[in-house]
C-alpha cells in the first residue's frame, strides 16, 4: 500500500505524520479532576501502549489539575476543549502538548483567534477535530453530511493558515462507518496535514471492534491517516489492543503476540476454544512480537500456520508441537497448555 505523505508535526515526543508509524492513541475516561485515578489510569495505558491521551476539560477545575497531571507522567496529553475557548488558553498556559478543538462547538472567529495565536507561541499543536453529530445545523444543511464535515474542517485550517499557523492535525468522525471513510478520503487530496483516524461512538468491545476495524482499516490500507483511536465503551486498554491489532492486520505495526488460532469443527478432538483461550489470556504477559498457532487438527495444523514461532495441532489425546511449521515434539493432551506455553517463554 502506498501511504499518503503528510506535513510532520510532533505532540510532546512523539512524531506524527511524514514517515512516522501511525501513533496509538486513546482517552482517559476518569474525572479530569481526580488527579490521582487520571495519573493512574495514564500510566495503565502507556504499560498498554498507548502513545498519546486525549483529556476531557470541561471546566475550569479540570483544565487546572493539567500541571499536576503532567508531571506524574510521561505520555503527551492532549486537552479536548469545547465551548470554552478560555479552557483552551488555560491549558496552553498550563504546559498541555496538544489541543483538540471541535469547529461544531466552538464557533466565534475571534475566540479561536486568540487560542491559535497562543498556540503558535508556543509551538503547540491543534487538531481540528470535527464530528458529525455537533455540526451546526446552519452549516451547509443541503449538501450530504461528508461534505459537510468536509467543508467545516477545510474552513478551520484555511483560517489557521491565514494566521500563520500550520501545526494542524484533522479528525472527521462520525458513527456511520461510510460517511466516515467518505470524508477522509475526500479530504486527503485537499489538505497536506496528519489526518486522526476514528469510528466515533463505536459502542461496546465486541460490535465496537468491528465497526473501527473496518471503518480505521478501510482507510489505512488507502494509505490514509496517521493516528487513530478505537472509542469503545471499555476500559482504555481495550482501545489500545484492538487499535494495535488493526495496525499488525494490515503489517503496519508490531507490538506484543500475535495468536493464530483455528476456529474448530467436527474434526477437533480436544477442547481447542479453551485451549485458545488460555494460551490468549498467558499472551497478555508477554511484550515481544511473536505469532503463536493454536489448531484443532493436523488437517492444516502445521501448514496453515506454518509462519508460526510456535504453534500447536491438537489430535486425539495428544498434540504436536511446532515451530516455523516444523514438529519439534507430540505431547499428551493434559500437558498441551503447560507444554506450549513453556515453548513460548523460550522465545520470548
Amino acid at each position: 500500500m502506498k501511504r499518503r505523505i503528510s506535513t510532520p508535526l510532533r505532540i510532546g515526543e512523539v512524531a506524527i505524520g511524514g514517515n512516522a508509524p501511525i501513533a496509538v492513541q486513546s482517552m482517559a475516561k476518569t474525572d479530569t479532576r481526580d488527579i490521582p485515578a487520571t495519573i493512574n489510569q495514564i500510566k495503565e495505558l502507556e504499560e498498554c501502549g498507548c502513545e498519546i491521551v486525549r483529556l476531557a476539560i470541561p471546566d475550569k477545575e479540570a483544565v487546572e489539575s493539567i500541571s499536576a497531571i503532567k508531571k506524574s507522567v510521561s505520555l503527551p496529553l492532549v486537552a479536548d476543549i469545547h465551548f470554552d475557548y478560555r479552557l483552551a488558553l488555560t491549558a496552553l498556559e498550563s504546559g498541555v502538548d496538544g489541543l483538540r478543538l471541535n469547529p461544531g462547538t466552538i464557533r466565534d472567529r475571534k475566540q479561536i483567534a486568540r487560542v491559535v495565536a497562543a498556540a503558535r507561541e508556543r509551538g503547540i499543536p491543534i487538531r481540528i477535530g470535527v464530528n458529525a453529530g455537533s455540526l451546526p445545523l446552519d452549516f451547509e444543511p443541503a449538501i450530504p453530511l461528508a461534505d459537510r464535515m468536509v467543508d467545516m474542517a477545510v474552513e478551520q485550517t484555511k483560517f489557521m493558515e491565514n494566521m500563520d499557523f500550520n501545526l494542524i492535525k484533522v479528525s472527521l468522525k462520525a458513527f456511520d462507518v461510510p460517511t466516515t471513510i467518505r470524508a477522509y478520503q475526500m479530504i486527503a487530496d485537499k489538505i497536506p496535514y496528519p489526518l486522526h483516524l476514528g469510528i466515533t461512538e463505536a459502542g461496546l468491545p465486541q460490535a465496537g471492534a468491528i465497526r473501527s476495524a473496518i471503518g480505521i482499516g478501510v482507510l489505512l490500507y488507502q494509505g490514509i491517516g496517521d493516528t487513530i483511536r478505537v472509542s469503545l465503551s471499555a476500559h482504555p486498554c481495550e482501545e489500545i489492543s484492538a487499535a494495535y491489532e488493526i495496525l499488525k492486520s494490515l503489517g503496519l505495526r508490531q507490538r506484543g503476540p500475535t495468536l493464530v488460532s483455528c476456529p474448530s469443527c467436527g474434526r477437533a478432538e480436544v477442547d481447542v476454544i479453551a485451549l485458545a483461550e488460555a494460551v490468549d489470556k498467558y499472551l497478555r504477559k508477554v511484550s515481544k512480537p511473536i505469532r503463536v498457532a493454536v489448531m484443532g487438527c493436523m488437517v492444516n495444523g502445521p501448514g496453515e500456520a506454518k509462519d508460526a514461532d510456535v504453534g500447536i495441532a491438537c489430535g486425539k489425546g495428544k498434540g504436536a508441537i511446532f515451530r516455523k511449521g516444523k514438529v519439534i515434539k507430540t505431547v499428551s493432551e493434559e500437558s498441551l497448555l503447560k507444554v506450549l506455553i513453556a515453548e513460548i517463554k523460550k522465545i520470548a
